[in-house]
């Protein structure tokens, strides 16, 4: 594609920043070296495929990496098509739904909510399932609320029911004092802002957006499939890994 003349230093600083050259960069994503130094030095913006690839590999967004590309239209439609359903609220996913989204996961669960204690109340067997999991190679990353921290505490009198969200939060690591020491099972507690839970199983995503002033359990749930090019399961995604790179592990061993 054509150069934009300056250098990316977004690619430049990604490609330094997961310690690799660009001669491993272009290998990995099916181009020579020279290539890559085009695409850094001269701000050359790489076909589709080649942006799609080289941002998983860096773990970066491909909009951030070349903003330019945010209105392309071909990158909307693939986001539209992420796009599975819409929930009205928590309870319109059905318990049969959230049960073979774990048991069908092979890669990944990822779990971020304040509390989420529906997952204990109404998932039958909900802890067996993620053990379940792990034995078989699913990688479980569990990031619940820190109940005495004060994002907790803030979100409780947002929802005006006061301390009851920290003794939720309390209750779910009760839950999962069981979980813990399953090999391949890692949690962490947040006291982070939370503008929308996520709850991830391989290429599967729902998130619950949080309303002020109202329980997540009565905000609608965007259900998505990861698909190349798209925008919205990356943008959840990195909520997640944000907020759990800000967190303290708690798990066993």
């Amino acid at each position: 594609m054509t150069s934009h003349g300056a250098s990316n230093e977004r690619l430049r600083a990604a490609i330094t920043g997961s310690g690799s050259s660009f001669t491993d960069v272009g290998e990995a994503v099916g181009v020579d070296r020279k290539t890559v130094e085009r695409w850094v030095g001269a701000g050359r913006v790489p076909h589709h495929r080649h942006r799609v690839a080289l941002a998983q590999l860096l773990g970066e967004d491909d909009v951030f990496l070349w903003p330019q590309t945010a209105t392309s239209q071909r990158s909307e439609s693939a986001s539209q098509a992420e796009f599975v359903a819409l929930y009205p609220n928590r309870g319109s996913v059905s318990i049969d739904t959230w049960a073979s989204l774990i048991d069908g996961a092979t890669e990944a669960i990822d779990v971020l909510a304040f509390a989420g204690s529906f997952l204990h109340d109404a998932i039958p067997e909900f802890d067996e399932r993620l053990i379940a999991a792990a034995r078989r190679g699913v990688q479980v990353r569990l990031l619940f609320g820190d109940h005495e921290g004060d994002a907790v505490a803030r979100r409780g009198e947002e929802e005006g029911i006061g301390d009851l969200l920290s003794a939720r939060c309390r209750l779910t690591w009760n839950y999962l004092q069981g979980i813990l020491p399953a090999p391949g099972v890692t949690a962490r507690k947040h006291n982070a802002t939370l503008y929308a839970s996520v709850f991830r199983f391989d290429e599967t995503l729902l998130a619950n957006p949080h309303t002020y002033g109202a329980a997540a359990s009565h905000s609608p749930v965007l259900h998505l499939r990861r698909l190349p090019g798209g925008r919205l399961f990356t943008t959840y995604m990195k909520s997640f890994d944000r907020t759990w790179d800000g967190a303290t592990d708690v798990s066993a061993g």
